[in-house]
């Protein structure tokens, strides 16, 4: 029998590439978008007629009960959530809709039309903030230093509770910074690598940057998607940090983004006070032994060839752009 899943936050980037693991491991995957006249799909066009696409909205309860009947998917990616944290200080009460109240709501529609589905909430390293501990890992008390964090730990302990309280199999996978060619370029490693290959191409001559200091645990995205799944193979549900277990600055990504044409960061890079955040995560650097040991699960692509794949990528779109342009 083909195993159907059902995908939330479907065109982002982990929502790409999730759905193509489970393509490839022979689910049927039926993907949740918004009903909006901006929806991309850029980042699912090559798999687009392979995925049954619906409408949906975290904010709406009953169109998730609705998705739910009549899909009855065996496992729920719950991947949706306002998820760019600089956004969420000027809208705090969106991300607490979406990306808090949105997974209880995705969970009453689990637990009133399917309770035997498998659940998976997308937790996030932002939960830790103002570090406790390092490194991070399960059992660490979480301090968020952003309205999207406060959201995240609001959704991960409404996960705890409803696994614990109507016995549902809902894990959460706490993942730290992931990355690829997809993420959107709000986000500062996207930003890096595709001005990097603007400058390498004469468009521009200067990266506005934030503060550089901070240190993050960054991996690929593709490799983190399938700790995802194999959380829901589990005969029992539980909550795991997803990692790398290494850590690198932002004036490092820039070292190496910049090193991949042949440039020297410092000559192109200024610090700019509009991109600071009003409170600032400095460290986030996680333990992922338990996702190792019990999943069996590793991350595959190293820092470096992370760092050159994103700068190839955005070097090829944006020679490509700039064709399209001049045609």
């Amino acid at each position: 029998m083909t195993k159907r899943a059902l995908i939330t936050g479907l065109t982002g980037q982990d929502g790409s590439y999730l759905a193509e693991l489970l393509l490839e491991k022979g689910y049927h995957v039926t993907g949740m978008v918004r009903r909006s006249s901006t929806v991309n799909f850029e980042r699912i066009a090559h798999i687009q007629d392979d995925i049954e696409i619906v409408a949906g909205d975290l904010l709406d309860e009953m169109s998730l009960i609705d998705i739910m009947a009549k899909h009855q998917p065996e496992e729920v990616y719950n991947l949706a959530a306002q998820s760019f944290v600089q956004t969420s200080w000027s809208q705090a009460v969106l991300t607490g809709e979406t990306t808090a109240l949105g997974v209880t709501r995705i969970l009453n529609a689990v637990r009133r039309t399917n309770p035997e589905a498998r659940f998976y909430q997308a937790s996030s390293s932002e939960m830790f903030g103002k570090v406790q501990h390092v490194p991070q890992t399960e059992a660490t008390p979480f301090y968020p230093r952003s309205p999207y964090g406060v959201a995240k730990v609001y959704g991960h302990w409404i996960t705890v509770n409803y696994r614990e309280s109507y016995n549902l199999h809902a894990s959460s996978g706490i993942l730290f910074n992931h990355e690829s060619p997809r993420r959107g370029l709000e986000f500062v490693t996207r930003k890096i690598t595709n001005t990097v290959a603007k400058i390498e191409l004469g468009l521009t001559d200067e990266l506005r940057l934030g503060d550089l200091h901070p240190e993050r645990d960054w991996g690929f995205a593709g490799d983190y998607v399938e700790a995802m799944w194999l959380m829901l193979q589990q005969d029992h549900p539980d909550d795991f940090v997803v990692s790398t277990n290494e850590t690198h600055s932002v004036q490092e990504f820039c070292e190496l983004a910049f090193g991949r044409v042949g440039k020297d960061w410092r000559d192109y890079v200024v610090q700019d006070e509009r991109f600071m955040r009003p409170a600032e995560v400095d460290l986030l650097i996680g333990d992922s032994s338990k996702a190792r040991t019990k999943l069996g699960w590793e991350p595959k692509t190293p820092f470096p060839d992370l760092v050159n794949m994103m700068v190839d990528a955005d070097l090829d779109l944006v020679a490509r752009q700039q064709h399209a342009a001049s045609a």
